[in-house]
């Protein structure tokens, strides 16, 4: 269809049997207006191959400015999808890092992801310039399952997400409310160390790291010491749900009206998968709230099982503001502890199995460690919350296996909310931001022997000396993030790693077995797992110490 310029065919209004100055047939118009026309029509002409180049300049310099990446097809995005998993993407952000430098770009569909491993670049847009990468993107296979943001971690930059994190920080991970679970933790360490007992000699040890945790966040979860049987069906219902959605989900980024249909019975699966988790969880909501009814009353003691807070019992009052400030729903409660859930069991669990994989591997720092923890009384049944806190090589071991293992190598992406620079390219509004964890953790221009794993070099005199994890200074390495949506819980997280680091230590030698050596080879999940699980030979130490006393 062509668009005529109206204004050109406007009829004069003096002489009505005048013909139009612009008829639909040129041939007709006279010999003078076309006189008159043609100097005009060569100026136009003129002007526009003068301003053609320019045009075209000023265009692909704005395209130039984009960061760099492979080219695109229309629907699909970058071509490399062809040949790669948006599941699997790492290695091949490493390759274009590679080729082009700290700053990339990848269109997946429409979307454009831009993904950043330089930490000045990192500081200086999420902690300097915080409040433009605060969004979070919307993800189409969130839509596609029914549910709506209303989460911390995918929740928009406003009200809403303002108070669901106040929420559970200030009556959840404040430190008064952490020590409310000092018994949680202190029964979860001695379900810890019996399951580690109980293992056969060659037994992967991730499986009872993920039990544990599974023991301690459900309880703080639901505010219920639940038994073995139940703990084990959340737990998976939970990960084969976690990992399910991470490998399957980002498919529905690719138009999502043709993605459904081609890969409907992915969409199934994960819907089933969250019908599971809902029929697991709603009888323990709906327990809490006849708790607290029954508890205001007086009407019920508290059972043993039963702790007196819960981040459930949070939730039950939350009120939405920016939705006539109505109550969260028992779906929305359900998605909220479900991500309660995940941020505390796979990324600790993930976290203790690369940290004593180094501590298999590298006996001396292990026995400068139990040093450490064996100097404070021994006389006490563990090493107690308050003792990790004085312990500098303990915490040293920490962070630098969050910092060469970091258990999420991308932090959660980020949104741009305006056109914004980073690194000197154009990020445009609504593009999605992503920083490489790993990437800056491991940069050998940053970090001496970067691969190899000293914890002493946390330790003054050591180049990570005054390291700060939250970012908020300098950027050095960022396992939780750093910024605004830095993660909520991250004291908790440093404390429950030190904690039950110091008392697997304490309690066992952790040693090779012959045949299982440890391989550091990484795997992706939702985290970044170990390929071949730990398998540790685990010697008690109080027997050791018991038989070194009866020789003398």
């Amino acid at each position: 269809m062509i668009i005529m310029d109206a204004s050109r065919c406007i009829p004069p209004t003096k002489i009505e049997s005048q013909p139009p100055v612009c008829s639909a047939d040129p041939t007709k118009r006279s010999a003078h207006n076309a006189a008159m026309d043609a100097p005009q029509q060569l100026l136009l002409g003129a002007l526009l191959l003068l301003l053609l180049p320019a045009a075209l300049l000023l265009r692909g310099g704005k395209r130039r400015r984009l960061p760099p990446g492979p080219p695109s097809l229309p629907l699909l995005g970058s071509v490399v999808w062809l040949t790669n998993s948006p599941a699997d993407v790492e290695p091949l952000l490493r390759r274009l890092f590679d080729r082009h430098g700290p700053v990339v770009s990848l269109r997946m569909g429409s979307r454009l992801l831009i993904f950043v491993a330089d930490r000045r670049l990192a500081h200086a847009a999420l902690v300097e310039r915080g409040a433009a990468l605060a969004d979070r993107p919307q993800m189409a296979s969130v839509r596609l399952m029914g549910e709506n943001d209303n989460t911390i971690t995918r929740a928009s930059y406003g009200p809403t997400w303002r108070l669901l994190r106040r929420n559970l920080v200030s009556e959840t991970l404040h430190p008064s409310r952490v020590r409310i679970f000092s018994p949680a933790r202190a029964w979860v360490r001695k379900v810890l160390l019996d399951k580690l007992a109980e293992r056969g000699a060659a037994a992967p040890v991730v499986e009872a790291f993920q039990y544990a945790m599974f023991c301690l966040l459900v309880l703080m979860c639901f505010g219920e010491r639940l038994d073995e049987p139940a703990v084990r069906a959340i737990a998976a219902a939970q990960r084969e749900s976690l990992i399910y959605l991470s490998k399957n989900m980002p498919v529905f980024a690719f138009f999502p009206p043709v993605t459904k249909r081609l890969f409907r019975s992915r969409l199934e699966k994960a819907l089933a998968l969250r019908r599971r988790t809902k029929e697991l969880f709603l009888p323990l909501i709906a327990a809490r709230r006849e708790y607290k009814k029954k508890s205001r009353r007086g009407d019920e003691p508290r059972k043993e099982t039963t702790f007196e807070h819960s981040y459930v019992d949070t939730l039950l009052d939350v009120k939405l503001p920016e939705d006539g400030n109505r109550p969260l729903t028992d779906d929305e409660m359900v998605v909220l502890c479900s991500e309660f859930l995940n941020a505390g069991t796979d990324t600790t669990s993930t976290g203790l199995q690369w940290i004593m994989a180094e501590l298999v591997k590298n006996p001396a720092i292990q026995d400068k460690l139990y040093a450490e923890i064996k100097s404070d009384d021994e006389t006490e049944e563990e090493v107690s919350e308050e003792d990790v806190h004085k312990m500098p090589y303990l915490k040293a071991v920490i962070l630098e296996g969050l910092r060469k293992h970091p258990p999420g190598h991308f932090v959660l992406p980020h949104k741009a909310a305006d056109d914004m620079e980073i690194g000197g390219y154009l990020i445009p509004k609504g593009a999605t931001v992503n920083f490489m964890v790993a990437e800056i953790g491991r940069d050998d221009k940053e970090w001496d022997r970067p691969m190899e794993f000293r914890p002493e070099r946390f330790l003054p005199g050591g180049d990570g000396e005054g390291v700060d994890v939250t970012g908020s200074k300098e950027v050095r390495m960022m396992p939780f993030g750093v910024g605004r949506r830095i993660c909520a819980g991250i004291n908790i997280a440093m404390l429950h790693l030190e904690y039950f680091v110091a008392n697997m230590v304490r309690e066992f030698e952790w040693k090779e077995v012959p045949g299982h050596e440890v391989d550091f080879a990484e795997k992706s999940e939702f985290t970044t797992v170990m390929k071949n699980p730990l398998r540790a030979h685990l010697v008690r130490r109080r027997n050791k110490q018991q038989s070194a006393a009866s020789t003398h």
